[in-house]
């Protein structure tokens, strides 16, 4: 039989569906993003030319870690997901360290990376690296995806998982031949996924118990964590500790969960906490903790944390109760729904001689320094910054003595009002989450509380900020030491202090470089002016403050000893 000469008789058909790159943007504006954050690469072009034309704010760091503390600090301060995106191989391993912090703190980020062909995999490809397996144990989830057709579901997936729960990071890594190819995108649906089920209603006959032992307490003290913050159960905490009459500390990452205006305000308990925060956990029969985990900067030595005290724990991981103190009541589930149902079973206590108590411990260990003193003390600095800006400013730091600083001597009476990396500890956090935050809230005054080691690690990012027209401020307190380390060889080691000290750039002239404001303070009479002079600035802004040089962190709890064992007690109670 002769062959048709009909035309297009043989020809291959053109490719149905849309491009794996197209998915990605169409799946991203799915789920509502705005913003996103992150470096190009060869194995994502095709990604960055359909996001030439999206409608989405893109931002491009100097770096790619950089570019993942942007996105963690956008999704604290908004409560929405954050978006990095990274390009293979060193692109990827860049953001370990920024999905490393985002994992420690439940942070919501979703985090996609471009990887070599699917074909060139495991062959050592140029800027190949194997980016689940070096980022398995840092994100909550992660997935490389090698068929096209499941590209769309896994994106939803990533977002679910990402901020459902107790909130993490999700990466997914697409190879560039994935992102050419086609596929019929399904519509959306109910994400059902086997293995991965949340808790959120509270068991009743476990908040029937935790409220009858608020109850029948007589020292009770609500402990409060980040997750109250990352539940938006900040106005159910408040109303639970009126009701029962409670008094209510915070970790470092809860700063701003509790107004700390209000007389029942403990403050920031633990390593560095208030004197009166730690003895009234170690003093108290009750400990009500609240999407807190227990970590060691709190507890100190854990045998001896909240001894005379039981144990009430509410968390929506069930991995995180019983883990480092056991509870002796355990409640699982979403701190907002627990915490209504358990204000609505207690009962107002009047607890006064409590109340007398924890007065005293206020009156004699408040937290001061040296007022007199003629260096400029860092702690003026940030007491200055807190009246200047009527205690309204979202403050975010980097990690060190100023961090503490920045918790100890600023004062927070809303939710994501205080943005820090808590659990990993990250040097070189301050100042792109301050270009995060300051996004993610563009009519609010948003300042970098830093340190000088930890702002070297980072400092490039103000020519992002630049770049963006961000008004972010950098509040630099300079002591050319790496302090927080400094403080230890002082006290543990002799003071030898053995490559702690810097040789540090001129920062205003390096701000002025960058095209931002920098101004240099040198004398304690300036600190008022220059904090004005700042916050009056449109333009990113550094002013670097010449602090005391060994100026330390206190009350201070030493490695191993039990919070109410406090070093620097004596210099309160002097001051009092």
């Amino acid at each position: 039989m002769a062959e048709s000469s009909s035309p297009g008789a043989g020809a291959t058909s053109e490719p149905t569906g849309t491009q794996g790159c197209q998915i990605i943007v169409d799946m991203l504006i799915e789920q509502g993003v705005e913003v996103m954050f992150g470096y190009l690469g060869g194995v994502v072009l095709p990604l960055f030319d359909k996001l030439y034309d999206a409608p989405i704010r893109f931002i491009i760091p100097r770096h790619e870690q950089g570019g993942c503390h942007m996105a963690d600090a956008y999704a604290r301060a908004s409560g929405k997901v954050g978006v990095v995106v990274a390009t293979s191989g060193p692109g990827a391993t860049n953001l370990v360290t920024g999905l490393a912090t985002a994992m420690m703190d439940s942070i919501p980020i979703v985090a996609f990376t471009g990887q070599v062909r699917t074909e060139l995999i495991g062959n050592d490809a140029f800027q190949e690296a194997d980016t689940t397996g070096i980022t398995r144990p840092v994100t909550k989830h992660n997935v490389i995806v090698k068929d096209v057709n499941e590209l769309a579901q896994t994106i939803r997936e990533a977002f679910y998982i990402a901020s459902s729960g107790r909130p993490g990071p999700v990466l997914i890594d697409i190879p560039v031949d994935v992102q050419i190819k086609r596929a019929v995108v399904p519509p959306p649906t109910k994400i059902k996924m086997p293995g991965y089920h949340i808790r959120t209603k509270g068991h009743s006959r476990q908040i029937s118990m935790a409220a009858k032992a608020i109850n029948e307490s007589q020292r009770p003290v609500l402990y409060v964590g980040g997750g109250v913050i990352l539940s938006g159960a900040s106005e159910e905490l408040r109303k639970l500790a009126l009701k029962a009459n409670v008094p209510v500390t915070t970790t470092l990452l809860g700063l701003g969960s509790y107004d700390q205006s209000r007389a029942e305000s403990l403050d920031m308990l633990g390593m560095h906490g208030t004197a009166y925060a730690n003895y009234a956990v170690q003093e108290s029969d009750l400990m009500i903790a609240i999407g807190a985990r227990f970590e060691d900067r709190v507890t100190g030595k854990i045998k001896d944390f909240a001894s005379k005290a039981k144990v009430i724990h509410v968390d929506i991981d069930p991995a995180s109760i019983s883990k480092n103190v056991r509870a002796d009541i355990p409640v699982v589930g979403d701190a907002k729904q627990i915490l209504v149902e358990l204000t609505e079973a207690v009962e107002h206590r009047d607890r006064t001689e409590w109340f007398e108590k924890i007065g005293e411990w206020k009156s004699k260990f408040p937290v001061t320094y040296d007022r007199e003193a003629n260096t400029i003390k860092p702690q003026y600095v940030i007491e200055e910054l807190y009246r200047q800006t009527e205690g309204n400013a979202t403050i975010v730091t980097g990690v060190g003595q100023h961090q503490m600083w920045a918790a100890q001597f600023y004062r927070y009476d809303r939710p994501r009002q205080f943005i820090t990396s808590g659990g990993l500890g990250t040097m070189g956090f301050g100042l792109p989450a301050a270009i995060g935050a300051q996004i993610a809230l563009p009519d609010q005054v948003v300042i970098d509380i830093d340190g000088d080691s930890s702002f070297n690690m980072t400092l490039t990012e103000l020519s992002t900020a630049v770049m963006y027209d961000l008004p972010v401020k950098i509040c630099l307190l300079n002591n050319g030491y790496m302090g927080m380390v400094r403080q230890w060889q002082e006290l543990f080691y002799g003071k030898r202090y053995s490559q702690s000290s810097l040789k540090n750039p001129d920062f205003a002239t390096v701000a002025k470089a960058l095209g931002a404001v920098g101004i240099k303070v040198e004398k304690k009479k300036d600190v008022p002016k220059a904090l004005g002079k700042m916050l009056a600035e449109t333009r990113p802004c550094l002013v670097d403050f010449h602090i005391d040089r060994e100026e330390n962190v206190w009350p201070m709890v030493a490695a191993g000893k039990a919070i109410h064992e406090m070093d620097g007690l004596d210099i309160f109670e002097s001051m009092a």
